[in-house]
């Protein structure tokens, strides 16, 4: 069991009012809120060790890079790679994503394919149909049924000795499934296919254990775990980092540098040029020790009863059309009202003082195959409670009257 009244006052933009109404805040699928010991720790760094890392033989930055190696060192153990220099800092899931699309431009020809799944996130569609139009490669789509799950029989039909990566999301931002990634990726493996795994959605919920899925890539976005915005993490297997390219040429990843031969620095510098978001890496260690000082089964647990609690609730509501029902999700639920634009629920209930997400949710595919334009997205975090839930169930009734 959860302290939610504890947890609740460790995130102090939770006593804040929207529109004259206590804020209730069901958009953590697009970024958490951050509890007050994040908060301090970006305010102590930068009054207390701000320098450049890596680079100096000054205290500060010597402290400053002991730091941020300690968040390093934090992330191995939280997803539990074999070593620390697998942990790559980025922006975010994005920029991992890109990464590895950018570096497999050598390792896919014409007429291999990559494959992805139907309800991916752009952002895990477009760098993969950019190194399609690269390399002359096919782009290949695990179909999803209609209650938002991907259906196996159609993945192991389409995979093949062509297929030479898989890129599949975790959990669906837009629908909440949690998909089967530990079958998929012995299957594309047992096919010679390399897998990466978008985790930014799995991330607050649950605790990879990236060496028991076996995964050679995953990603994941620091400001949806309760960390800064603008940094994430790109797992790689080190066997893969060290036959990928180097992504960006500058300072840091570099051993040797003339003018007629630049050399490559070893894992993970290779990977990290120029100066980081030195703040954002330091203080995403500290956001993860905070989740796992509540407890991920807890979180898991909690959240799961907010799910079925919320699901309950809409369904109570006439012309309720639920988007994505999968027996295993996290908890995000995507509806509909019959004959109303998500866009306007969401800008009633914002009156109210309820943040939710309206729209395809970077997720257009996903729309299209429901034949939507979008969906009103309510993503549920630990910190919040059945009587908010409450409150967005009377705000949703009161769009309904005034929009029906």
């Amino acid at each position: 069991m959860l302290d939610i009244n504890a947890i609740r006052a460790d995130f102090p933009i939770l006593n804040e009012k929207v529109n004259g109404k206590p804020l209730v805040y069901f958009d953590n699928g697009a970024t958490s809120q951050k509890p007050q010991v994040v908060i301090d720790a970006i305010t102590k760094y930068y009054s207390t060790i701000n320098a450049n890392i890596h680079r100096g033989v000054h205290t500060l930055s010597q402290l400053a890079t002991d730091a941020y190696e300690a968040s390093r060192e934090t992330i191995r153990k939280h997803i539990n790679a074999a070593h620390a220099h697998e942990v790559l800092f980025t922006s975010g899931t994005t920029h991992g994503i890109n990464l590895v699309a950018s570096g497999f431009t050598q390792f896919v020809k014409a007429g291999d394919e990559v494959m992805v799944s139907a309800m991916e996130h752009h952002s895990n569609i477009v760098p993969w149909q950019m190194l399609c139009e690269r390399t002359g490669a096919i782009l290949t789509v695990i179909p999803m049924n209609e209650k938002g799950e991907l259906i196996m029989a159609d993945f192991d039909r389409l995979l093949t000795e062509k297929t030479k990566i898989v890129a599949v999301n975790h959990i669906s931002n837009a629908l909440g499934t949690i998909n089967p990634i530990k079958y998929i990726i012995d299957k594309a493996h047992a096919a010679g296919a390399a897998v990466f795994i978008d985790g930014a959605q799995a991330a607050p919920h649950l605790k990879p254990d990236v060496q028991a899925l076996d995964a050679d890539f995953y990603a994941f976005s620091g400001h949806k775990t309760c960390g800064p915005t603008g940094s994430g993490i790109l797992y790689g297997k080190e066997a893969w980092l060290e036959k990928l390219p180097p992504y960006q040429g500058g300072g840091e990843m570099i051993k040797e540098v003339t003018f007629e031969k630049t050399t490559y620095a070893g894992l993970p510098h290779k990977f990290e040029a120029g100066t980081p978001h030195i703040e954002g890496g330091i203080v995403l260690g500290t956001a993860i020790d905070y989740l796992n000082g509540i407890g991920f089964d807890a979180i898991g647990a909690y959240e799961h009863t907010l799910l079925e609690y919320g699901t309950q609730r809409l369904l109570e509501i006439d012309g309720m059309q639920l988007i994505g029902t999968a027996a295993e999700k996290a908890s995000v639920i995507s509806f509909n009202l019959q004959g109303i634009h998500p866009y306007d629920v969401g800008a009633i209930v914002d009156k109210m003082g309820i943040a939710v997400r309206t729209g395809h949710h970077c997720a257009q595919p996903v729309m299209n195959a429901f034949c939507i334009p979008g969906t009103v997205r309510a993503s549920f975090a630990f910190y919040n409670t059945k009587e908010e839930i409450d409150s967005f169930i009377t705000a949703v009734k009161k769009a309904q009257m005034m929009l029906g």
